[in-house]
C-alpha cells in the first residue's frame, strides 16, 4: 500500500506582514495533485496545519477545502493537532470531519477510542493501523498518561518517559498481519531544526529519542521539525519537513512530501517528491547599484537584503522601490556602526551642531539632508525657548 506523508503546512503564516495565503493555496493544490497522481491509499498529516491556534476564516477555509479535496482522491485522510494548532477546536470539529470521511484528532486518545485509526487499503486490501499522537506539552503529557493508562501520573518521570508510555499504549492497537504506522508531532533527540520552529517547544524537556518507537512500526511519520530528515532507529523514522519555507531561516531547506510504500512483510520504501510551487526565500547582498543590476534575476523570490553601504535617510525606500519583494532591508554588518564603543569623552563644551555631526560620523551616516533637518529643528526649538524666556 502507498501513503503520502506531509506536515507543517502553517496555513495563515505571514512573512514580515505579507500574507502568503495565495501561495499556500498553490502549494496545497500541488499536494492534492500528487496524492491523486500517485493513487495513494492514505494521506498522513502529523500536525501544524495552521500557523496559529486562532486561524483566520480564510486560513480555515483553505485547510478544510484541502482536506476534502484529499479525501476526494479516494485516500484515507488522517490529520492531527501540532503545537501551533488548537487541539480543543480540532476535537470539536472531529464529528463533522468524520461525516466527511476525514479522521481529525486534537488531543491524545486511547487506542480503542480514536487513538488508532484502522482501515483497509483500497489498492491492496491490506489492513492498516495508524497510531496518532498529537503534540503534548509537559503538563498535558501527564494528563494524557492518566487518561489513557488510568493510573495517577503526578509528574512521575520526565517528559520522554510519559511519551514512551503513551507510545507503548497506542502500539497495542497494532496487529501482526497489518501495516502499522505511527504518527507523532514532537522533537526527536539529535533532530535538526528547520529554522522556523517554536524553540521553547523544541528543546530541553521536549526531546524524545527515536528508539522510543521500538521496532514494531513499519514507518513513523513525524511532524514539528521543518527540515526533511531521517533519524536512526530500529524502524524508519522520518520528518517530511514543511512543504514551503516558513521564514528566511529555512531558505536552504528542500521542500518535499514523502511517498511511502509498505506491506506487512516488507520494510517501508520512501521516495521524496519535490514541492515546487512555493516561492523561494533568498538573502542577497550588495550596493544599491549592484542590487538594481541584479533585480531581474531575483524573479518573484521573497528577499532579505543586506545593503553594503553606510545608512542614510530614505535608503530602505530606495531598496524597496527597486525590489518590491524585499521584505527585510538591513545594513551589512561590515558597513554598520560598531556595536560597542568606549565611554564617550566629556563633550559639554561642544555645540549641538558639533555634537550631532560627530554622532553622524560615528554611525557612518552621510546625508546632508539629515544635518539640515537637525539644524532646522534646533533653530525652531531654541527660538521657542527664547520666546518663552
Amino acid at each position: 500500500m502507498k501513503f503520502l506523508h506531509t506536515s507543517d503546512w502553517h496555513v495563515g503564516k505571514t512573512l514580515k506582514g505579507r500574507s502568503r495565503l495565495d501561495e499556500q493555496a498553490l502549494v496545497l493544490k500541488e499536494i492534492v495533485d500528487i496524492a491523486a497522481r500517485e493513487h495513494v491509499d492514505a494521506v498522513l498529516i502529523p500536525g501544524d496545519l495552521y500557523e496559529t491556534s486562532a486561524p483566520s476564516a480564510q486560513a480555515q477555509r483553505l485547510v478544510v477545502h484541502t482536506l476534502i479535496e484529499l479525501k476526494n482522491t479516494g485516500a484515507e485522510v488522517i490529520a492531527m493537532a501540532g503545537n501551533h494548532d488548537h487541539a480543543g477546536t480540532f476535537d470539536a470539529y472531529r464529528p463533522l470531519m468524520a461525516a466527511a470521511g476525514i479522521h481529525l484528532v486534537g488531543q491524545a486518545r486511547p487506542a480503542g477510542d480514536g487513538g488508532v485509526v484502522t482501515f483497509h487499503a483500497r489498492s491492496t486490501g491490506e489492513q492498516v493501523n495508524v497510531a496518532v499522537l498529537p503534540f503534548l506539552t509537559t503538563r498535558y503529557a501527564v494528563r494524557a498518561a492518566e487518561l489513557i493508562n488510568n493510573t495517577p501520573a503526578e509528574h512521575a518521570g520526565a517528559y520522554d518517559e510519559q511519551i514512551r508510555n503513551l507510545i507503548g499504549h497506542l502500539k497495542t492497537g497494532f496487529s501482526a498481519d497489518a501495516v502499522n504506522v505511527f504518527m507523532a508531532h514532537l522533537t526527536i533527540t539529535n533532530g535538526t531544526l528547520g529554522g522556523g520552529e517554536r524553540a521553547a517547544q523544541s528543546i530541553f524537556d521536549y526531546f524524545v529519542p527515536a528508539t522510543a518507537f521500538g521496532a514494531d512500526p513499519h514507518y513513523v511519520a513525524l511532524g514539528h521539525l521543518h527540515r526533511r530528515q531521517q533519524l536512526p532507529a530500529s524502524c524508519p523514522v522520518h520528518y517530511c519537513g514543511s512543504p514551503v519555507a516558513i521564514d528566511f531561516g529555512e531558505q536552504e531547506n528542500t521542500n518535499v512530501v514523502l511517498l511511502v510504500e509498505a506491506s506487512p512483510a516488507t520494510p517501508a520504501a520512501v521516495t521524496e517528491i519535490p514541492v515546487t510551487t512555493g516561492r523561494r526565500l533568498r538573502t542577497v547582498k550588495g550596493t544599491v547599484a549592484s542590487l538594481a543590476e541584479a533585480a531581474e534575476s531575483f524573479g518573484d523570490d521573497y528577499l532579505r537584503v543586506y545593503v553594503q553601504e553606510p545608512t542614510r535617510a530614505g535608503l530602505r525606500d530606495e531598496v524597496v522601490a527597486l525590489l518590491p519583494n524585499a521584505l527585510e532591508v538591513r545594513i551589512d554588518p561590515d558597513f554598520a556602526a560598531p556595536a560597542r564603543r568606549s565611554a564617550p569623552p566629556d563633550r559639554s563644551h561642544r555645540s549641538p551642531i558639533e555634537l550631532f555631526d560627530e554622532f553622524c560620523q560615528e554611525r557612518l551616516i552621510e546625508d546632508p539632508r539629515v544635518a539640515a533637518l537637525f539644524a532646522q529643528l534646533l533653530d525652531e526649538l531654541t527660538a521657542a525657548d527664547t520666546e518663552g524666556a
